[in-house]
């Protein structure tokens, strides 16, 4: 029997999905967990996507491993944001669009809307940037050729319609599998200061933080947490069926927990891996501004062998190609949550892309081909200026008994919830009052 759930004949957006796996309230744990897990790593595949690699490369290089432990702390930031928005989800049976919808009047919708779908469409430029950089580097194709055959995504998702999220989570997994390998390989080739690596871990001299540092740092936020992701969380954890009594919602909750640290904790590893990478291969060795990804792509050979960048290609396509799923489902949730409106998802990615697809052009057409990274970080910092948008509604509902019930966060966890959203922003105003 496979790993994932065989999903009856669910299309590939989440509005006729939901409530397509049944979870037995007197089913064995294995099987329970088995049927349940899933949606955690759709979710994980948007903290692997080509504007990490940008942050954690440029970090890396610059700064060593000294930032490690902002990635660490993102990560752990995103499990809790994460865990919260699946717990609306299974609990209310609506997404934090729909949330958002009944209880905000319709201005504030509005503002929340456009900027969750700026964040979707911030998402997607990394996304068609890190595939465009990836075919030109395996391929040779220029960087706006390699942007236009990124247009044609469209035909995959078209291709999965009717298929439903069990083989959109297959391919995931592949890709997710694909990723980590190559970054084992390149780790092996590299051979990193594991000492100085562990170090990296521990928060020191946070205060120095140079304005450049906190740029990265707020931009390693951004990629790490990503707004988007909470919308998409609370509602495809609903193509999961429980039992609405009390201790079948507990069970799914507890499990649901279970899959989402699992899956973020292997994209914490991978993350790190992009830093540790950098940090061994460049900085390691006197190269501190190797901010671009293509630089990266070709200093490595020299530095690890000829196989080191033939891996670092196939993980960045694979990246650029595993957040296109999540972005299609996650702009579908946002316009039938936010304005109770529904697209064929096709014409959905298609919109999404184009709004992706001409900014790449310009930014590229305009400065140049060596701006890729630029452009990578500054759509990760725009990720973490919107983050706050999401956050703040995410805590509210679930803190909320009248919402929630006996299901509302505990004490610990809304205190270390707004401790997050309080840091975000307060890091967010640090950034641009020291950047301007």
């Amino acid at each position: 029997m496979p790993f994932f759930p065989r999903l009856a004949t669910a299309p590939f957006c989440p509005s006729e999905v939901r409530g397509s796996v049944d979870i037995p309230a007197r089913a064995g744990l294995w099987k329970r967990v088995r049927l349940l897990a899933g949606p955690g790593l759709l979710v994980a595949v948007g903290y692997m996507d080509p504007g990490n690699w940008a942050t954690d490369i440029a970090a890396g290089s610059r700064y060593g491993y000294a930032l490690l432990w902002v990635v660490l702390a993102s990560s752990l930031a995103a499990m809790l944001l994460q865990t919260l928005s699946a717990r609306l989800g299974l609990v209310t049976g609506m997404d934090l669009a729909r949330a958002c919808r009944e209880r905000y009047p319709p201005a504030v919708n509005t503002v929340l809307w456009l900027f969750a779908e700026l964040a979707i469409i911030a998402t997607d430029i990394a996304e068609v940037l890190g595939s465009a950089l990836a075919l030109h580097l395996l391929f040779g194709v220029s960087l706006l050729v390699g942007v236009t055959i990124t247009a044609f995504d469209l035909l995959l998702v078209v291709g999965l319609q009717g298929r439903g999220f069990r083989q959109v989570e297959a391919i995931i997994l592949a890709l997710v599998v694909t990723i980590s390998l190559c970054f084992a390989l390149q780790l092996m080739l590299v051979g990193p200061n594991w000492s100085a690596v562990w170090q990296g871990f521990v928060p020191r001299n946070v205060r120095a933080l140079d304005p450049q540092a906190l740029v990265l740092a707020v931009g390693i936020v951004g990629a790490t947490v990503m707004p988007h992701n909470l919308y998409l969380h609370s509602s495809i954890v609903q193509t999961r069926h429980v039992a609405r009594d009390e201790r079948s919602r507990r069970d799914a909750i507890r499990l649901s927990t279970l899959d989402t640290v699992g899956a973020l904790t292997l994209a914490l590893v991978v993350n790190a891996a992009i830093l540790v990478l950098a940090a061994s291969a460049f900085n390691a060795n006197g190269q501190y501004a190797v901010t671009e990804i293509q630089d990266a792509y070709r200093l490595l050979g020299p530095i690890a062998g000829a196989a080191a960048p033939l891996l670092f290609g196939v993980a960045l396509l694979a990246s650029g190609q595993s957040s296109t799923f999540t972005g299609t489902i996650a702009g579908q949730i946002l316009m039938e949550g936010f304005l109770d409106l529904k697209f064929p998802c096709w014409i959905r990615r298609l919109i999404t892309r184009l709004l992706a697809v001409i900014p790449a052009f310009i930014g590229i057409a305009w400065l140049g081909e060596g701006a890729v990274g630029r452009l990578l970080v500054l759509t990760q910092v725009l990720l973490s200026v919107q983050l706050p948008f999401a956050i703040w509604p995410l805590i509210r509902f679930t803190s909320d008994r009248r919402l929630m019930g006996p299901f509302a966060s505990t004490p610990l966890m809304r205190a270390a919830a707004w401790a997050v959203f309080g840091l975000i922003t307060t890091a967010n105003v640090w950034m641009v009052l020291s950047v301007g």
